[in-house]
């Protein structure tokens, strides 16, 4: 799901370039071509690209994706890349491992019917439900916490000549998305998120010397699948379409920020806090934060709100037949600026302490 910034960074052509979809028949013929595979195809809602559910019985179940035509080669290439050095290196991790075609490709181009040409991958579906779908309790928030670190432990030695693409989701470039504003409801919305904005100009110079790698960056819900009878909880970590080289207070806090709670009566609530805390105890079971990363991981939390605020507003505007998909999380989002915008900067600083596990 990377949108990527070119000059001018929120018209960046992935973000509003709309294209043909594939229907489900033709990704049945394209999977039988490529890869020998034969199964009965479902689509599955996404941002851009085309992603369906390939069921071939007896063989099992997989992720069949046609990049939209803007994607870049070399951009799915580093996602394939990078899941195979994941592999390699924490076997046990539950991610989505990349198949290659027929004739060996990782990534062959597809003509499709209408007349476009895109590129296809074929990965292994993880069984299980998406997190947005389902609650989850301390523990087991915990285990996503793990599993972050984990992954960020088998990303450290990582690179790729296409890691460092500025992408629209990575909050470290929230500020360039400051020219969408107008696409934010007038009045408060628009407000609370000018004094995100405002505050994360402030932390960007100490951003900018923060701890950088390659991380997974979208550890949102829908990303993460689960098994409310497995002990391991968290039995999926799929999309890498937004990893990127960035700062590790990043990845951290929007994990931290997505365990949020959807529906937040900032009246009655004390916390917003509360849940991600679970998130962060687990995380630091495996991976030690530093005093400074602490403290910018609540501002990054409320940038990355921002950012989902002023990229679903415009995007849903540009493109209004799939708007209830795009503003899915959006919602919620108003209550969580709201409560950030009435804590002073040193309230935010304080809000993650160091915490002994």
């Amino acid at each position: 799901m990377g949108h990527h910034l070119q000059t001018n960074p929120a018209r960046a052509s992935e973000l509003s370039e709309a294209c043909h979809p594939v229907g489900a028949a033709e990704a049945e013929v394209i999977a039988e071509r490529l890869y020998n595979i034969r199964g009965s195809a479902t689509r599955f809602e996404t941002e851009k690209d085309d992603t369906f559910l390939l069921d071939c019985a007896d063989r099992g179940k997989f992720v069949l994706k046609i990049a939209h035509p803007s994607e870049r080669v070399e951009e799915l290439n580093f996602q394939v890349t990078l899941l195979r050095h994941i592999a390699k290196r924490a076997p046990d991790l539950p991610i989505p491992r990349a198949h290659r075609d027929v004739d060996g490709v990782d990534l062959p181009f597809v003509m499709t019917n209408a007349g476009e040409r895109r590129v296809s991958r074929l990965i292994t579906f993880l069984p299980g439900t998406p997190l947005d779908r389902t609650v989850s309790t301390g523990p087991q928030r915990e285990r996503i916490g793990e599993v972050l670190a984990k992954l960020r432990h088998a990303m450290a030695d990582f690179s790729h000549p296409a890691d460092s693409r500025a992408l629209a989701w990575d909050v470290t470039h929230l500020l360039d998305l400051s020219d969408l504003m107008s696409f934010i409801p007038a009045g408060g919305k628009r407000a609370w998120t000018v004094r995100a904005l405002e505050r994360f100009a402030e932390i960007k110079p100490r951003l900018d010397l923060c701890r950088r790698q390659v991380l997974h960056n979208d550890f949102n819900t829908s990303n993460l699948v689960v098994d409310q009878a497995s002990p391991k909880f968290l039995t999926g970590v799929i999309d890498f379409g937004d990893a990127v080289r960035t700062a590790i207070a990043v990845d951290v806090s929007t994990a931290l920020m997505n365990q949020m709670p959807k529906t937040f009566d900032h009246r009655n609530r004390r916390d917003l806090f509360d849940e991600p805390r679970d998130v962060l105890r687990g995380y630091l079971r495996h991976a030690e934060l530093t005093d400074e990363e602490f403290q910018l991981i609540p501002f990054l939390a409320q940038g990355r709100l921002a950012v989902r605020a002023l990229l679903t507003c415009w995007r849903a505007q540009l493109f209004p037949e799939n708007s209830r998909y795009i503003l899915r999380n959006t919602e919620a989002g108003w209550a969580h600026l709201e409560w950030f915008n009435a804590m002073s900067t040193a309230q935010i600083s304080d809000l993650l302490t160091r915490e002994e596990p």
